[in-house]
């Protein structure tokens, strides 16, 4: 996990959408600082099911084909995965429907400008090489050393902080895939005996602008069963034309497919039915799960903490909850170590004389005691003009149902990830002029979260961020051993909540907090856990297996207090999908997503066992269960948290709701009358 936030770019094109009184109330004004809510009173709330606590999982970067590709529900269940759709088989070889899933090369040159769906492409011949990431050798020798630095895992799973290395150099053709380089274009299975499920591997991009073009979406594909004409295609060719961006610099010299360090990685599964991720698929099989979740945003970590917290995207300001441009090729932190030219706009129109090489992306490079240099996160979706956003906005208004892009006037949009306007301490992280710090960092938000809400309503909460203790001494994160995930925390960049000490230390805490709240009894009823970057189960800094050992101590704690367990249900999720390819629908929601399908498991005593919903759902899927359980209102009036429940045609595909915009409160994953 980077600990570099990263912009977020969004842009409304006037001329193909009308601006809504809903979309001129994004800046929301905070009432009267709320007072401190009591964590014991959870048990005592009334709500509309019988579940008193929410516990909140987010893990990292995978999406739901990427684990389920070969999941098989019980009898009287259906799934939609690889395996279903008849696209491979379950051995992980390529099924009669293989075709459905091909990528594609494509061109998308300066002339042209930015195109989420080129028109020019070409089949694959065979996929292009996979490449190494992730460390070497394991981070840690010995069992104890892993527990010196982490105590997420339950105990059985500290052995695979010190197994999985690649062995190998990075960025180079990973010789663990057999048959690496002439693998059919599409999706592979990515574990064998060479490389078993306990390995570290490639992390695929996934970034806002490359995430659009990955799912090709169109308007003229729209079909009845993909209303979205999205045809996810072009994963790779993102990936190896662009990767996560330059910050500004040229294209290489002799530039080729294994420039960018990351292949093919995109298209690899695991394949369930042959040992891959056995807790997370236990899970599924003695709860419920569903084939339809989704990331909120296109892109990466940042933007989707941050709509998970707020339902909405949040924009550069002066820092007093007034919209301004961001640094755009101008010097920042002039005097200091970190100062230099930097542009955190967004432009991923590619560079003359290159195929997709966007002009200006990035996560930011420099700072932390060197110059600062390129950054591109923000984008200002409210003006046509700006780069990249004529494409999105075209086809957001060329769909059989008008989607407004909700983009207020001259805002700038974070897009990817970037750090938060705040330390732990509630210090202004933005003006911040300590060498060790980051340049690209955002200015303090007035944008109202879920906290906001939970304060005035008197519901009790608590975001639990795994190594939160240590951040809190290590701001600049100093020590090796500070994993914790500063651009997850989405009350990090609020105003509200970080500069009221009683509020901060009361509502943020350590996992440390979390174990001992689900032994003593006393977890609020709102619960967000983050594990560190160790255990988060992101490619290449993390394992999958790492975040099963994360959940499963979670889960068998709640279970061990029967008095907690028997009104608790555990969300299990991740933040996005990584950039893995996915097969299934995608419903365009406004300018930022959604994006692809991501595996979402709920462990209550109040779900049927193998029970699998095909709800439309994304991250604010969540806010809306929390809402509609404590009956409380909506976080603002744009906020995505105001879209209605789906309807879908009872002759058609579950999946597609026929009200879209829609998104689902996640209701339909238990079974209350069961018990």
């Amino acid at each position: 996990m980077n600990k570099l936030l990263r912009p977020v770019i969004t842009c409304l094109r006037t001329g193909c959408v009308v601006l809504s009184m809903f979309q001129l109330a994004l800046g929301s004004v905070y009432p009267a600082p709320p007072q401190v809510v009591d964590d014991q009173s959870a048990t005592a709330l009334k709500t509309r099911s019988p579940i008193k606590h929410v516990i909140v999982i987010i893990g990292e970067n995978r999406t739901f084909d990427h684990v389920f590709a070969t999941y098989k529900p019980k009898q009287g269940a259906t799934v939609d995965n690889l395996l279903s759709r008849e696209i491979i088989n379950e051995d992980g070889t390529p099924g009669p429907n293989y075709a459905l899933a091909l990528q594609y090369s494509a061109v998308d040159t300066h002339s042209d400008g930015y195109e989420i769906s080129p028109m020019d492409k070409s089949i694959y011949p065979k996929l292009p090489p996979v490449l190494v990431g992730g460390p070497a050798t394991a981070p840690f020798s010995t069992v104890a050393a892993a527990k010196a630095a982490e105590n997420g895992l339950a105990p059985e799973y500290y052995k695979y902080l010190t197994t999985g290395g690649t062995g190998q150099k990075a960025k180079m053709i990973d010789q663990r895939i057999p048959n690496n380089g002439n693998l059919p274009p599409g999706p592979f299975q990515l574990t064998s005996d060479t490389l078993p499920y306990d390995s570290y591997t490639a992390s695929p991009v996934h970034r806002f602008y490359q995430m659009w073009q990955q799912l090709d979406c169109n308007a003229d594909y729209s079909t009845e069963w993909n209303a979205s004409g999205c045809l996810a295609d072009l994963f790779p060719w993102v990936e190896l034309t662009e990767g996560a961006g330059s910050n500004g610099k040229a294209q290489p010299k002799n530039f080729n497919d294994e420039s960018t360090g990351e292949g093919a990685t995109a298209m690899g599964f695991y394949n369930v039915l042959q040992g891959d991720a056995p807790y997370l698929k236990q899970l599924a099989d003695e709860y419920s799960m569903s084939d339809n979740y989704h990331q909120a945003v296109m892109g990466g970590t940042g933007a989707n903490h941050i709509m998970l917290g707020t339902g909405d995207a949040i924009w550069f300001s002066d820092g007093n909850g007034n919209p301004k441009e961001p640094p755009h090729k101008q010097l920042v932190a002039a005097g200091t170590a970190n100062a230099g030219v930097v542009d955190e706009i967004e432009n991923p129109n590619a560079e003359p004389g290159t195929n997709n090489w966007y002009t200006e992306d990035g996560y930011g490079g420099g700072s932390f005691g060197s110059p600062s240099y390129g950054g591109g996160s923000y984008s200002n979706c409210s003006d046509s003009d700006q780069p990249g956003v004529t494409s999105v906005l075209s086809y957001l208004g060329n769909l059989p149902h008008l989607i407004d892009p909700r983009c207020a006037p001259e805002h700038y949009y974070l897009l990817n990830n970037y750090n938060p306007g705040y330390f732990a301490n509630g210090a202004n992280a933005y003006t911040d002029n300590n060498s060790n710090n980051t340049v690209f960092t955002v200015p303090p938000s007035t944008v109202r979260d879920i906290g906001d809400v939970l304060l005035e309503r008197k519901i009790s909460f608590k975001y639990y961020g795994d190594q939160w203790n240590l951040y809190k001494k290590d701001p600049y994160f100093l020590n090796p051993n500070d994993q914790y995930c500063n651009i997850c925390n989405f009350f990090q960049y609020s105003a509200s909540i970080m500069t009221d000490t009683a509020i901060r230390d009361a509502h943020l805490q350590d996992t440390v907090d979390l174990y001992n709240d689900i032994r003593k009894g006393t977890l609020p009823a709102i619960s967000f856990v983050k594990p560190s970057g160790l255990v988060d189960g992101h490619p290449a800094s993390s394992k999958l297996n790492l975040f099963e050992g994360f959940v499963k101590k979670i889960v068998d704690a709640v279970k061990g207090n029967p008095e907690l367990w028997k009104d608790t249900a555990v969300f299990v999720t991740v933040d996005e999908g990584g950039g893995y390819y996915d097969s299934g629908y995608v419903q365009p929601l406004d300018f930022f997503g959604d994006g692809t399908r991501i595996p979402l498991i709920v462990v209550s005593p109040y779900t049927k066992a193998g029970h699998i919903s095909h709800d439309y759902t994304d991250h604010v899927s969540i806010l809306k269960f929390i809402e509609r359980n404590w009956d409380l209102p909506t976080i603002t009036n744009r906020s995505r948290d105001n879209l209605p429940n789906p309807k879908y045609d009872i002759n058609e595909s579950r999946y597609v709701p026929v009200n879209g915009p829609a998104i689902g409160d996640l209701f339909d994953l238990f079974d209350f009358n069961a018990r």
